[in-house]
């Protein structure tokens, strides 16, 4: 191996956490899916198109060719959107050296399979999870890219790779804690992608605080029932990748699938707010996975309900508020 890294996606994350790398001391090659990016990257250190103000370090270089970004890497980074990895990946997979590391960046759950993108680049890519390391947390991309500080979590099963990539990621507006939780990791990523949803409809049609608070803390504790049903330590979903995550994704606007969700509290459909937002908001897709993994397991998730309804059924937000407010009262629990 080389000990170059290989970030494979050029959006907003993928382009600030090669930022990241850069600044860590690590030679990073970017890939993009759009030739034009590609060479925008290689030449120009720029990526106009999603973080247009960001200058990349001279480490940081970019290729159109995925084989070219992945061979001899020592840590493969996966950036693109959940929906896309298994196809991607099984193009890529033949490429990876046998002990690089693989870091999932994305926040979903698969549609059809409910597996978690660590799972989905296990089987894909035929690696054993321990190789597998996933990075969450409130990391909005364009405040990291203006080196404002921020901190995220790196979980994995093998403390080795885990510490690797925390060191290939340490400056000093960036600082990394590692965790073995994965499980609770990557859930607290998927979830808060549907919550910031709700938020973001709630805004819209002009609820005040006391909605939001409700909506972020009822949101976390139908996140932390289906993670502990799945294997998560409860304690995750208290600290960066649950919490702090869930907060960043609900009240910044700069967070798509907030963004998503207030065109649709004004009333906008599917079709109409992704033609105004023009990114991929990860809450859309897999708030239909996350119910099915919820129902699967016998978890309670009543606002993921509510937000695949509005997204997928058609279904009135104001509707879907009055199903939220007339369920059965319960004693609070995160059970």
């Amino acid at each position: 191996m080389t000990g170059h890294v290989a970030v494979l996606g050029a959006g907003s994350w993928g382009t600030a956490f090669a930022k990241i790398l850069a600044d860590a001391g690590r030679d990073v090659t970017i890939w993009a899916r759009r030739q034009p990016v590609a060479e925008e990257i290689r030449l120009r250190r720029r990526n106009p198109e999603y973080l247009p103000d960001l200058r990349l370090p001279a480490r940081v270089t970019g290729t159109g060719d995925a084989a070219e970004a992945i061979t001899g890497a020592e840590i493969v980074v996966l950036a693109v959107p959940s929906q896309t990895l298994r196809g991607n990946l099984a193009e890529w997979a033949g490429h990876l050296h046998p002990d690089s590391t693989l870091v999932s960046l994305m926040k979903g759950i698969e549609l059809g399979t409910t597996k978690r993108m660590s799972e989905v680049i296990v089987e894909t890519a035929g690696v054993t999870p321990d190789r597998v390391v996933v990075v969450s947390g409130p990391n909005l991309a364009p405040e990291i890219a203006a080196e404002q500080p921020a901190a995220t979590v790196v979980a994995g099963t093998d403390d080795r790779r885990a510490q690797l990539v925390q060191s290939s990621i340490r400056t000093p507006y960036f600082r990394p804690y590692t965790n073995d939780d994965v499980i609770g990791c990557e859930l607290g990523g998927a979830v808060k992608n549907v919550i910031a949803l709700a938020y973001g409809i709630a805004t819209a049609m002009g609820f005040g605080d006391n909605t939001r608070a409700m909506l972020m803390t009822r949101g976390l504790a139908e996140t932390a029932r289906l993670g502990v049903a799945l294997g998560a330590d409860p304690i995750t979903f208290a600290g960066l990748a649950g919490m702090g995550d869930l907060v960043a994704s609900c009240s910044s606007p700069l967070a798509r699938n907030r963004t998503f969700g207030e065109h649709l509290g004004r009333g906008e459909t599917l079709e109409q707010a992704q033609a105004a937002t023009r990114q991929t908001a990860e809450g859309v897709k897999s708030c239909l996975a996350i119910r099915d993994l919820a129902r699967s397991h016998g978890v309670e998730m009543p606002i993921t309900e509510q937000i695949e309804r509005i997204c997928h059924e058609g279904m009135d937000p104001r509707l879907a508020v009055d199903v939220l407010m007339s369920r059965t009262a319960k004693p609070e629990s995160y059970e």
